[in-house]
Formats: structure tokens, C-alpha cells, sequence
């Protein structure tokens, strides 16, 4: 049950590569986090662009070149990630840079590390985001305390409810069709299910439209929060706490958007 607002994407075709470059929709503002045995902190966390490159290839890979924030306004600390762009020729690669330090959220315009004041900084950041990242503390930095180390991690399997328990409007079996034509090469075919599907859904909003009916979701409060932090109903903490136990069936909306 999380929700983000569709990310942005666009594409670029330089000679002999394609690079896609994936953002944050508008209504994306980040993943919020609240520490409920640390006086209800609450953190922020942006979204970096990050671009896929090596489809041509048939290499895909992936890499960042941007800068993402956390702010916790209670503790008035905030941290500012640089992840480097890749360069040519000898420079290293998933490079990234950061500063935590003490910020005025009222007065929140410290965008790039270069704007922190060095009496405001508490720590900095550096390693490599694919491998090791690394921290040191106010004052003298001297110290690279590990922070996180990645390269003996693997990838945690996802858990899903059987196909059978999941709704005819969740991911899996709303767009199934598409996925197995594309995993049969079938792109033709995935291409008609897609459009079909999509002018399903335009016709149903232009109906809702027409009839003046204010599309209202089941699970979560509104379309889009202003804060682009969800809100669940009601219904939405029922299934939450259900799915944490295991229990996966739920029943069918009696309305769906499309």
C-alpha cells in the first residue's frame, strides 16, 4: 500500500546510446519517515534523477548525477547528497558527497554543499553509493567512521499475495496482459494492450467528469496531498495491518478508477 505520484521520464538519443532520465513527479515530494521512541521526529527524504543508460546495448545500467535532501524540521538538522556526475576518463564512479548541519526550517535555501556555512556543519559524507559510504563528525573530520557497506548485500525477494488473492486493479493482474507480450518479444501486442487500456481509463475519467463525480480513492485520503505525504482511510488501515500479518485477501472495490 504505498503510493507515488508517477515519475517523470525522458529520453535522449545521443550518437551510438540511449539515456533515459527517470525524476520525481510533481506531486513526489519524497519518503517520509517518523521515529515514534524519538518524540515523533519526522524525516524527509528526496528523490534523486537517475538515468538508465545501455539500452541499445543491451547493458542496462544505472546512474545518478544529482542532489537529494532529508530535513527533520523538530531537530532542525538537514543533509544535502551530491551524487557526482560520471566522468570520461579517470574519475571515479557512483561517487557521493554529503553534509549534515543545523538549518533554520523557516528559512530553508541551503540547496549545495557550498552554501553550508563550515560553523553549521555537524558531519560529512563521502564513498561510493554503489559500495561503501562513509562519515565523519564535527570539528575536525579526521575520523571515517563506516556508514553503510553495500557490496556484500543482495537483493531482498519481494513478497507478494498469490495472484489469485490480489485485485483485478492491482499492477500485476491490471497490466499482466502487456507484461507476458513483452516477455514473449511480442511488442506489437503490448503496445494495442497498453493503449486499450489507457483509453479505458481516459474513458471512464471523461464519464466521472461528465456525470460531475469526484474521484475519491479507496485506501488512501485524495488523489494527491499537498504535502505529497499519503493519508490513509479508514479501509486502507484495515488492509495494512491484514497484510502485515500475512491475512492477503481484500475485497473487491465496488467502484475502480478504470
Amino acid at each position: 500500500l504505498l503510493r507515488a505520484d508517477r515519475p517523470a521520464v525522458t529520453a535522449t538519443s545521443p550518437p551510438r546510446s540511449t539515456s533515459i532520465k527517470v525524476t520525481p513527479g510533481e506531486h513526489n515530494l519524497g519518503i517520509f519517515i517518523t521515529l515514534h521512541k524519538r518524540d515523533e521526529e519526522q524525516y524527509q527524504l528526496t528523490h534523486p534523477a537517475a538515468h538508465l543508460g545501455g539500452l541499445l546495448r543491451g547493458g542496462l545500467s544505472v546512474s545518478v548525477g544529482d542532489q537529494c535532501y532529508t530535513t527533520c524540521p523538530k531537530t532542525r538538522t538537514k543533509t544535502i547528497l551530491h551524487y557526482l556526475e560520471e566522468g570520461w576518463l579517470g574519475k571515479a564512479q557512483n561517487r557521493v558527497e554529503g553534509v549534515v548541519f543545523k538549518y533554520d526550517p523557516e528559512k530553508d535555501d541551503k540547496v549545495r554543499i557550498a552554501d553550508v556555512p563550515e560553523k553549521d556543519v555537524l558531519a560529512r559524507i563521502a564513498g561510493n553509493w554503489k559500495e561503501k559510504v562513509f562519515v565523519s563528525f564535527a570539528p575536525n573530520f579526521k575520523t571515517q567512521i563506516p556508514l553503510i557497506d553495500l557490496t556484500p548485500l543482495t537483493l531482498t525477494p519481494k513478497i507478494l499475495p498469490p495472484a489469485t488473492s490480489q485485485l483485478p486493479n492491482e499492477s500485476l493482474r491490471y497490466w499482466a496482459g502487456v507484461t507476458e507480450a513483452i516477455t514473449a518479444k511480442q511488442f506489437g501486442r503490448a503496445t494495442v494492450l497498453k493503449t486499450e487500456i489507457e483509453e479505458r481509463q481516459r474513458r471512464k475519467a471523461r464519464e466521472r467528469e461528465e456525470g460531475g463525480v469526484e474521484w475519491s480513492p479507496r485506501f488512501f485520503v485524495g488523489s494527491v496531498t499537498p504535502l505529497g505525504r499519503p493519508e490513509l482511510t479508514e479501509d486502507g488501515e484495515k488492509a495494512l495491518k491484514r497484510l502485515a500479518e500475512g491475512e492477503w485477501a481484500i475485497e473487491e472495490s465496488k467502484v475502480t478508477a478504470s
